[in-house]
């Protein structure tokens, strides 16, 4: 009722309300403010009898799956589909116009809202010191906002990216202007500057959200893939230890699991690394690594280290529906790899309250998994956001299949075929039951995989050291596949996995 007179009353709308509908048949056939209701499912019929080319949602609507088929309905039949704010976010108690917006993908694709433990999170954050790694990125930014509001004592906000990481300290500082907010600016591969960091803010939780993530790119970059998502892990994991870091959160990807990319096998590796820390003899460390005469003093290591494996986030940046978006707002077509490419998908807010969770959970050593509800076909998903801006799909707009790009699959995987999850107290997160790697073992895998990165110049050499490293890294769509042919010649093993 009060969005009918808000629209009937601005001066700038020219909406004409037909009436309403609703899927509760209780209300079907009574009269509001001399305005019929219309049972939901002749939604059909009444675009025709009554004119109707718009309907007007409750955006917190769309969270129930009665009223999110309706939405699908009106898009299927070509009504526009426009949403309004819940009350409590309307100006002095009343609508403006200019809060109704179009109806995003990301409406449509968002799910029932994820119950946190709030306490448990704030007992973690509270009056600590926290380091975000990538911070000016689309989940590390969102980690630094949610951590903000849990009080901590400082946020070290690091990122190599300098426009970024500047606008994101106008927001935060502007947003949280009591908290005690560090701008750091380095690359995390730069050992001394990274040690630089831990000696000067000496961080007692450390989300390590910085990694580089597009496929195609890290495919034609394998040195770079591995510098920074290895060797920049390992560089943060090792100063975790010496500066007595309490908990290491990494952000890892769906991706790594059966890894068919670079990027997924160097997170994946990550990973290992990040796990074999857990166990580690300290004095084993100072034998192996470059870190410092800190390590002396230690005897065991009280850094408890956790990994966080979810599939895309909504909106991420150079994720496929801000390009697709871009595409609409050109009139080009859309372009899809695959028609059968399928991919999970979790908002970025939610995304980061589950690590945060999980990183409040976790007693070291675990990979936690997000529950990604069912995946998503991108072809499926170009035709919705086609209809949401009004348009035809293959009509207005075509969609134009352009092959699986080098290290893509169709279908991601948040577990291995040999992995076995367990849950927890939270339905949305469970944990891996992966295999344990010796400590000694990894390090001196990873050693080498560097000194190929720095020395030989081979990209063939140094993928093929990843392949030796994670054996379940069968390549897709890549000049690297020759490397498991070679392989599979003698390994019945692998013919299977690659049949």
């Amino acid at each position: 009722m009060l969005i009918k007179r808000a629209l009937e009353h601005s001066n700038s709308s020219r909406f004409v309300i037909a009436g309403f509908i609703d899927d509760n048949y209780q209300n079907v056939n009574k009269y509001i403010q001399q305005k019929k209701v219309y049972p939901a499912i002749n939604i059909e019929q009444l675009r025709l009898k009554l004119k109707v080319d718009k309907v007007v949602v409750m955006s917190e609507d769309l969270k129930t799956e009665g009223r999110k088929k309706i939405v699908e309905k009106c898009l299927e039949i070509g009504l526009k589909v426009l949403t309004v704010p819940p009350t409590e976010q309307w100006i002095s108690g009343k609508l403006r116009v200019n809060q109704i917006k179009d109806l995003k993908i990301e409406d449509l694709l968002q799910r029932d809202p994820i119950v946190i433990q709030s306490d448990n999170i704030s007992r973690e954050i509270t009056g600590r010191r926290v380091l975000v790694t990538g911070g000016a990125g689309s989940i590390g930014s969102e980690i630094v906002r949610q951590v903000l509001t849990f009080d901590p004592a400082m946020v070290i906000i690091c990122d190599q990216a300098e426009s970024p990481l500047h606008e994101l300290q106008l927001e935060v500082e502007e947003a949280f202007p009591d908290a005690n907010i560090k701008i750091y600016i380095s690359n995390i591969t730069n050992y001394n500057r990274m040690y630089s960091l831990f000696e000067d803010f000496n961080p007692e939780i450390v989300f390590h959200a910085a990694a580089y993530k597009h496929v195609p790119m890290m495919e034609n970059n394998p040195p770079e893939a591995i510098l920074t998502n290895i060797l920049g892990t390992k560089t943060l994991a090792d100063l975790s230890i010496a500066f007595d870091v309490e908990k290491f959160v990494m952000i890892s990807t769906d991706k790594a699991v059966n890894p068919t990319n670079i990027m997924g096998a160097s997170k994946r590796i990550a990973e290992i690394y990040i796990q074999s820390l857990n166990d580690v003899n300290v004095q084993s460390l100072n034998n192996i690594n470059y870190i410092s005469s800190r390590l002396n003093d230690l005897t065991h290591s009280k850094t408890k280290f956790i990994t966080t494996r979810f599939g895309n986030v909504l909106g991420s940046n150079g994720s496929v529906i801000p390009r697709f978006r871009a595409q609409i707002e050109k009139g080009a077509p859309l372009t899809v790899t695959h028609p059968e490419i399928t991919r999970y998908f979790m908002t970025i807010p939610e995304a980061v309250q589950l690590v945060l969770e999980a990183g409040s959970m976790g007693k070291g050593g675990e990979i936690f998994l997000f529950d990604m509800g069912e995946p998503v076909k991108i072809a499926d998903l170009a035709r919705k956001m086609i209809k949401l801006a009004g348009l035809i799909p293959d009509v207005d707009i075509k969609i134009v299949y352009t092959g699986l790009r080098p290290g893509e699959k169709l279908y991601e995987e948040l577990l291995n075929k040999e992995e076995e999850s367990i849950p927890t107290h939270h339905n949305k997160i469970k944990i891996s039951k992966v295999r344990t790697y010796l400590y000694d073992k990894v390090v001196s895998d990873i050693k080498e995989l560097i000194n190929l990165v720095q020395k030989e110049n081979d990209d063939f050499e140094v993928v093929k050291k990843m392949k030796e490293i994670v054996p379940e890294f069968l390549s897709k769509n890549s000049k690297y596949e020759e490397l498991d042919y070679n392989s599979s010649k003698n390994n019945p093993l692998l013919i299977q996995q690659a049949s």
